[in-house]
């Protein structure tokens, strides 16, 4: 069992990952070449598509609620995917991983919808789709998923004695597959709006996701039908590193909704893929299970683009506009508007979803008094760091006008 208390813990962390005594181990080698072949392909990629962005005429040209101020290409979502891709192919190639391919579809169905995911955000970054469109797109590429039985079958609730767990039939677990991913999908698409968000985002979830995915691995005692998520979040996370150096203010390219929709999409497979792989022998639905389920640890290291989406939809509905119509009121533009610069407003997400992702995950790994304590301690100071400029302004500012465009000269630059 991962959640080992006190003394232990230690010891549950190497075993977790194949060191120290007992337990099959995790092939953490080869999930780094994974990772790494995905990192150097993206990169590599991402330059090439770049200049067929730009003569293919998918170019983002600044508007009144954007931040960038020069036009700049975008699909690098291409990269991405193309990224991803070989390194799966790769992976068929190492003998310590191929066997992970063979027991189930849940890779081939990640890459299919992906794929489709990718020709919608290109269409739509090339030659814009309304909001319908692209949503029966995102549903049509989370069908797939479910088609080819990438779906939620058992959900785990820590409520009531001994907890509760729930076995959904085909026709809930489709429903609840598609919903999932569609909220995914949407968090980051809404989120990517500062050069480098949505990559170090998705980068930060995919490497949580990994490490939960490898503890779920140790448990089945290595048996390869848990290989999926492993293998499919280290490539995303090669994926958005590897995007990173391009994307990271200034940008020279976006990934525009190609890649988001991308990274919203497999984050949302991958926990649905995890959620297949938890032993009710091992586990049943004792403890505190329940709180560290995949689409639950998802929602830890997820926190901040789900909330902007949902302050978004509600902001929007209250307006009497449809909740997908853009505006310049997300959490990232609040943040530019209080004084922080564009990279600072990018290294403060980080370290709010960096802080929450670790608390998801070190509560599997270690005692959990200290990982509250801790979350605690990097909560307080991610809150103190966002809120310095507006408590030095309130400190400097002089009586008379207040200087409300002071926010807007930070606006694009570092």
């Amino acid at each position: 069992m991962i959640v080992v208390p006190g003394s232990e813990s230690l010891l549950a962390v190497g075993s977790t990952f194949g060191y120290g005594g007992g337990g099959a181990g995790v092939p953490i080698r080869e999930l780094l070449l994974v990772f790494l072949t995905a990192a150097v392909v993206t990169f590599l990629a991402t330059g090439a598509v770049r200049v067929l962005a730009i003569r293919s005429g998918a170019v983002a040209v600044p508007r009144d609620r954007d931040v960038h101020v020069q036009p700049t290409p975008r699909l690098g979502g291409t990269g991405m995917y193309l990224g991803v891709l070989v390194a799966l192919g790769f992976a068929t190639q190492l003998p310590a991983l191929t066997r992970g391919f063979e027991f189930n579809n849940d890779i081939p169905a990640v890459l299919i919808a992906g794929f489709v995911i990718v020709l919608v955000g290109v269409v739509d970054d090339r030659w814009g789709l309304d909001a319908l469109t692209k949503f029966v797109g995102q549903v049509t590429a989370a069908g797939i998923l479910v088609v080819m039985g990438v779906s939620w079958y058992i959900i785990y609730l820590p409520f009531g004695d001994g907890g509760t767990t729930i076995v959904l039939d085909q026709l809930q677990a489709g429903l609840m597959t598609v919903a999932v991913a569609a909220v995914m999908i949407n968090a980051m698409n809404f989120v990517d709006g500062l050069d480098g968000l949505a990559a170090g985002l998705g980068l930060i979830a995919s490497v949580a996701i990994c490490v939960f995915s490898a503890g779920l691995l140790h448990d089945q005692g290595g048996d390869v039908s848990a290989y999926p998520p492993a293998l499919l979040a280290a490539a995303l996370a090669g994926a958005c590193l590897g995007f990173l150096p391009h994307n990271f203010q200034p940008a020279r390219i976006f990934m525009g909704d190609s890649g988001s929709m991308l990274i919203g999409l497999m984050l949302a497979a991958i926990a649905t893929s995890a959620s297949g792989r938890i032993s009710l022998n091992a586990y049943g639905s004792r403890d505190l299970l329940g709180l560290f389920t995949p689409l639950l640890l998802v929602g830890a290291v997820m926190f901040v683009p789900i909330l902007d989406l949902l302050l978004a939809v509600v902001r929007r509905t209250r307006a009497g506009v449809s909740p997908f119509s853009p505006d310049k009121m997300h959490l990232h533009h609040r943040l530019l508007q209080i004084g922080h610069s564009h990279r600072r407003v990018v290294l403060l997400i980080y370290l709010w979803v960096g802080v929450l992702a670790f608390g998801a995950v070190g509560t599997a790994l270690f005692d959990r008094r200290v990982v509250v304590l801790l979350l605690a301690g990097g909560l307080l100071f991610a809150l103190i760091v966002t809120a310095v400029p507006s408590l030095r302004r309130g400190r400097e500012s002089p009586p008379g006008p207040s200087p409300q465009n002071r926010a807007d000269s930070d606006i694009g630059y570092p």
